[in-house]
């Protein structure tokens, strides 16, 4: 990890959007997305989605955008060169700390560097870079410092790391041999860590190495960062190695508990724990695109969709054909007898949005049955969850176009018209095109199929 992807990350989730933070980081987009891409990839997690050409945070991102205003916050700090940073904080300090106290803490004994530690100490700026990451809130957001003009440079968190080794060693050498670093190496480190910063960090000379005032401040502001990152990666870690056990199934959204998806979902969990204890499985729900992207991302491994083909990059198989039929209260289909189309223009029809396969079947019937003036004129309300559609054709006067045999099932199922042969909800497992991925899915389809096969017999008896 590096201080341009923590501190461009910090600003694609504080301006919400690529472009934005390009602009006002001084960074091509191109790199701002890559940044983006390096830092899900090291914690493990999706940090954004994207909902109507926008990016929106997700809740893991929300959880960490305290620890990442910290890390920008320190990353800011460390580039202040002495005009500001080192002025403020140290303009009492000796100019060539002594060497042989063991690093800068042991140089900070005696009067005059006990002034630079309490001068450390009390400083705005060092004090917000080493707030805990529970006290920064609006502290960071109105932070003192103000942002640097140039780009943030590439500097990596193990440069800063080797750094802090050599500072509290005072020896290049002995800093090495720690790290298991050639000393030659190390130097050159040093050398562009200081390039890179814009200021001197260290003081060389025949008998050793002792910190610069700015590098003597820079320490403890390198230590809370690496703090930071050290909580970020740890969290992605154990994250990792729960995922790694872990067998990721999704779904698209059951529609209620007696739903044919519901029930083969709960079969599948139920038979799954027993049969494979040690492999833990997730189970999520959310719209086909959604599911038909995070299988191309990997963030799935096996999905059950309500489309009847997918990419072809997949490998798959129907499970399922339900007929569909247009739902409502009771008294609207009274009202309007045989008359379709004046129903469907004299009441809101609640659908799911169009990253759904079933929205897309109703879509195909509005328009096979009203002309282009009728379906302009249509209300159409786009709920992506089918409870609540449930319950505005209940309870609310609203038209949906549902799975016949699912709505059915509920405790108070609504009133149908079945649409006719052309019209069906088709469910399809899908997974990626390898030999353990296909195993794992057959596995999970017949432990699903079994359940499915005897509500089939059920209903027929």
């Amino acid at each position: 990890m590096d201080t341009a992807t923590l501190a461009l990350v910090h600003a694609i989730l504080e301006e919400r959007g690529i472009r934005r933070a390009a602009k006002a980081s001084g960074r091509p987009p191109a790199s701002v997305s890559a940044a983006l891409k390096r830092f899900e990839a090291a914690i493990a997690v999706p940090l954004v989605r994207r909902e109507r050409g926008n990016l929106v945070p997700t809740l893991e991102a929300q959880s960490r955008m305290v620890d990442l205003a910290a890390a920008n916050a320190a990353i800011q700090l460390l580039l202040q060169p002495t005009t500001q940073l080192s002025h403020e904080v140290f303009q009492q300090a000796p100019s060539s700390p002594q060497r042989g106290e063991g690093g800068p803490q042991g140089r900070m004994r005696g009067t005059a560097s006990s002034k630079i530690s309490e001068r450390v100490l009390s400083s705005p700026h060092v004090r917000l870079a080493l707030l805990p990451a529970g006290e920064k809130g609006e502290t960071i957001a109105n932070a003192p410092y103000s942002t640097s003009v140039r780009p943030i440079p590439s500097i990596s968190l193990t440069a800063l790391e080797r750094f802090v080794a050599v500072a509290h060693s005072g020896s290049i050498r002995a800093a090495a041999k720690a790290s298991a670093t050639g000393q030659p190496q190390l130097t050159r480190q040093m050398n562009d860590l200081e390039r890179d910063l814009g200021y001197t960090l260290l003081i060389r000379s025949p008998s050793g190495i002792a910190c610069t005032v700015e590098g003597l401040a820079a320490v403890p502001v390198i230590e809370n960062l690496l703090e930071i990152w050290r909580r970020l990666s740890r969290a992605s870690g154990d994250r990792f190695r729960r995922a790694a056990a872990t067998w990721r199934f999704g779904s698209v959204m059951p529609l209620g508990p007696e739903s044919e998806i519901a029930r083969m979902l709960a079969a599948l969990t139920a038979k799954w724990h027993r049969a494979r204890p040690r492999q833990p499985l997730f189970v999520s729900s959310t719209t086909a695109d959604e599911l038909i992207a995070g299988l191309k991302n990997r963030r799935f491994d096996v999905v059950l969709l309500d489309l009847e083909t997918f990419p072809s990059e997949f490998e798959g198989r129907l499970i399922s054909r339900t007929p569909l039929a247009l739902a409502g209260h009771p008294s609207l289909f009274a009202k309007h007898g045989d008359d379709i189309a004046a129903l469907l223009q004299s009441h809101p029809i609640a659908v799911p949005s169009l990253k759904s396969g079933l929205r897309q079947q109703a879509a195909h019937f509005i328009e096979a049955t009203l002309t282009e003036q009728e379906r302009n004129r249509l209300t159409l309300t786009e709920v992506d969850s089918i409870p609540v559609i449930l319950n505005l054709v209940m309870d609310h006067g609203y038209l949906s176009v549902l799975p016949e045999s699912s709505a059915a099932r509920v405790r108070h199922p609504p009133a149908m018209l079945r649409l006719g042969p052309g019209y069906m909800q088709s469910l399809s497992l899908a997974w990626q095109k390898n030999a353990l991925s296909r195993q794992v899915a057959e596995a999970m389809l017949g432990m699903m199929l079994a359940e499915h096969t005897s509500d089939i017999a059920n209903a027929r008896d």
